[in-house]
């Protein structure tokens, strides 16, 4: 099987299995979507679900988030880990905000990036969910299974990611991105698929 008839049957099985994910992270706006996606770094959607409602209730805009120190953010999120960064981060970038563009989050992937502790991954999933621009965010999930599933060579999740543009629609890539992730979590865990298991792999190694 050529790698973009690979593509088709996996977009097909996905659709089958996922028609309509949802966004797994609990947001009302763009800010609060921004705020989340740095939170879970190197932490579940679960986890993050969990600590958002208690940040949100003190502080759900950049105006409010900077009348809290650093420290009382630190010592929300702390269950998120990595709570010295990311309590700093999300301080800075609250300021930034009100600071360059009166607080609104700016729908544009290079300000977003310049954003502290925003990072390419990060931007591309406010990009897309928060304002409907097309992007394709690749986390680790996504990154090892299209590695998997030789959809890419894998090297880093920047060559992964124009990989798969190329082989996906456009149009798609958003309902793609959470569609992998959901797939990772359920069917195809990093040690969890010896390739003969999972409904993707054992067709694409039979």
């Amino acid at each position: 099987m050529i790698k973009a008839e690979k593509a088709k049957w996996i977009h097909r099985k996905l659709n089958r299995l996922y028609p309509a994910p949802a966004i797994p992270l609990s947001h009302k706006d763009p800010y609060t979507l921004l705020i989340a996606v740095l939170l879970s770094a190197q932490c579940t959607d679960k986890k993050v679900n969990e600590i958002t409602p208690h940040l949100f209730k003190k502080a759900n805009t950049p105006q409010k988030m900077i009348k809290l120190s650093i420290e009382e953010i630190r010592e929300i999120v702390r269950p998120c880990g990595l709570s010295p960064q990311k309590s700093k981060a999300i301080w800075n970038l609250s300021q930034i905000l009100l600071d360059k563009y009166k607080g609104e989050v700016p729908a544009d992937m290079e300000l977003l990036e310049e954003l502290p502790g925003v990072g390419h991954k990060t931007a591309s999933v406010v990009m897309i969910q928060a304002f409907g621009v097309p992007a394709f965010p690749v986390d680790t999930h996504i990154h090892r299974l299209a590695k998997r599933w030789k959809l890419s060579n894998g090297k880093n999740v920047d060559q992964t990611e124009k990989d798969l543009k190329k082989l996906f629609p456009e149009k798609d890539w958003a309902r793609l991105h959470l569609q992998i992730i959901y797939y990772g979590r359920e069917y195809c865990s990093a040690r969890g698929c010896d390739g003969k298991t999972c409904p993707i792999c054992s067709h694409l190694n039979a």
